[in-house]
């Protein structure tokens, strides 16, 4: 790394590729006219006396002004927390109240009125000025440079504190790992208060020299259209809207896009799009971003699994792995701050490892025949049926094939004797029981439901699509089947 901190990898970047661009897809700017805009915006937050000590947050929506305000809070070198606006203003304040920012840039209207906002629109208003003079650009790797939160299955979301260095060592693997060039045109379609999209599409393309672009909301019929008219050649995805562009797009759709690589992509999406290379990975905003990292190949499609967002591979040159005797994934940084900087709670940032560096993740994991992990399921969300976990995602994943079945979740509810049973919970106009049985007969007896609670919805996080497997029980059972 050429670079120590963010603010310096804005400058470098804008002077060794001039036409390199970002923002929105239908608003890009120059990341040169972007680092003097944001510059302005570093020099106001010092004349309104905030200080490198303080924190700042972004509770809004992607656009161009997201990243400017970014880049602003980094340039002026006080850490930004990324935050969901989606949440309900309730939980926004609560998570505010503990951050305790000294500013706010948002979108909203619903903040407290005893908190500092300006409108996110304000980056607009900033008048360019020479970046040279920033005083973020003296931050060290090892100074705060953002907080993200966690998805609060458990509780109030948790503030996860990174450093500088965090983002430049992630940026630069996985750039590395998509082969990303100088002439490559990223796109991050995802809400920028994730590490998917900030860490490994925008900072991953920064790092490389790449264009680094967004959308305002991921929409499955305006992405290929998007995709083609920009030339995208590079992607940052998950599993959800990958699936979801499985389900409700074509091959004709995709057209004569230029994606050559993307992060992540399954054998299915890789064939019918035509996408050369994918890189799989297994991570968390606490766990380096993402820490292990795969490479497949179309050329050797027989060999990507069907389920390829499960296979995590080797771990990076600068993070050491272990599993306990229950399959847990601990981690460990083998170079300084390639692990988050801990939990921030009560004003302070706890690092949130034992004595020995290893921190709990919280994921259960096994290695596959070469030794790279594979990630099973959240610890915490596990079922175990007669000693064995239920390897949920891939049990979903082969009730996802009936139609019949509009979503659909797989959780628990205490058995008869000391073992928990297993839950479909689906939603669909009538239980296809037929279908069920037949997509699970060749499973273990201990992967196949129990029992067929048909609900009116099953709960997602709003930003990232996943189960909210923990207030499944309070959905209201429209009716329930037993599988035997």
């Amino acid at each position: 790394m050429s670079t120590t901190n963010l603010a310096q990898l804005f400058l470098q970047r804008s002077s060794d590729r001039p036409d390199l661009r970002v923002g929105t897809v239908d608003d890009q700017i120059l990341l040169s006219d972007a680092v003097r805009i944001a510059a302005a915006g570093a020099q106001e937050l010092q004349e309104l006396g905030i200080r490198r000590d303080q924190r700042l947050a972004i509770v809004a929506n992607n656009s161009t002004e997201y990243m400017l305000v970014w880049m602003a809070c980094l340039l002026s070198g006080t850490p930004v927390a990324l935050v969901n606006p989606t949440y309900p203003p309730e939980l926004l304040a609560q998570m505010l109240e503990r951050l305790d920012p000294a500013a706010v840039f948002t979108d909203l209207d619903t903040l407290p009125a005893t908190m500092r906002t300006f409108p996110l629109s304000t980056a607009r208003e900033w008048a360019p000025v020479d970046p040279q003079s920033s005083p973020g650009l003296d931050a060290a790797p090892s100074d705060l440079a953002s907080f993200m939160h966690t998805s609060g299955t458990t509780g109030l979301p948790k503030f996860c504190a990174q450093t500088h260095e965090y983002f430049l060592r992630l940026g630069s693997a996985m750039a590395e790992a998509l082969d990303l060039q100088a002439g490559d045109r990223m796109l991050a379609p995802l809400p920028l208060f994730h590490i998917n999209p900030m860490g490994y599409g925008i900072i991953g393309a920064l790092c490389a020299g790449a264009d680094a672009l967004t959308v305002r909301k991921f929409s499955a019929s305006g992405f290929w259209p998007a995709v083609r008219e920009h030339g995208v050649t590079a992607l940052a995805l998950h599993a959800p809207p990958v699936e979801i562009l499985k389900r409700a797009t074509t091959t004709a759709d995709s057209g004569e896009h230029r994606v050559r690589t993307m992060f992540y992509a399954d054998r299915e999406f890789m064939s019918r799009f035509g996408i050369p290379v994918a890189v799989s990975g297994y991570g968390s905003t606490e766990a380096a971003g993402v820490s292990h990292l795969h490479r497949w190949s179309l050329t050797d499609e027989s060999e990507i699994p069907s389920n390829a967002s499960r296979f995590g591979g080797q771990t990076r040159a600068d993070v050491e792995d272990h599993l306990d005797d229950d399959g847990q994934i601990y981690v460990r940084e083998s170079a300084p701050n390639t692990l988050f900087a801990g939990y921030f709670r009560d004003g302070a940032v706890d690092p949130s490892r034992d004595e020995d560096g290893w921190f709990a993740t919280g994921d259960l994991g096994r290695r596959d025949d070469q030794g790279g992990l594979v990630f099973l399921e959240r610890a915490a969300e596990s079922i175990r049926v007669k000693g064995e976990f239920v390897p949920i995602p891939y049990v979903e994943e082969r009730l996802g094939t009936i139609d019949a079945l509009t979503d659909l979740a797989l959780w628990k509810k205490p058995g008869e004797l000391v073992d928990d049973d297993v839950v479909l919970y689906v939603v669909a106009d009538s239980v296809p029981l037929e279908s069920i049985r037949d997509a699970v007969a060749d499973l273990p007896v201990f992967m196949r439901p129990a029992h067929i609670a048909r609900v009116a919805t099953i709960p997602r996080d709003a930003a990232a699509g996943k189960v909210q497997r923990r207030l499944l029980h309070e959905q209201q059972v429209l009716s329930w089947t037993a599988m035997s």
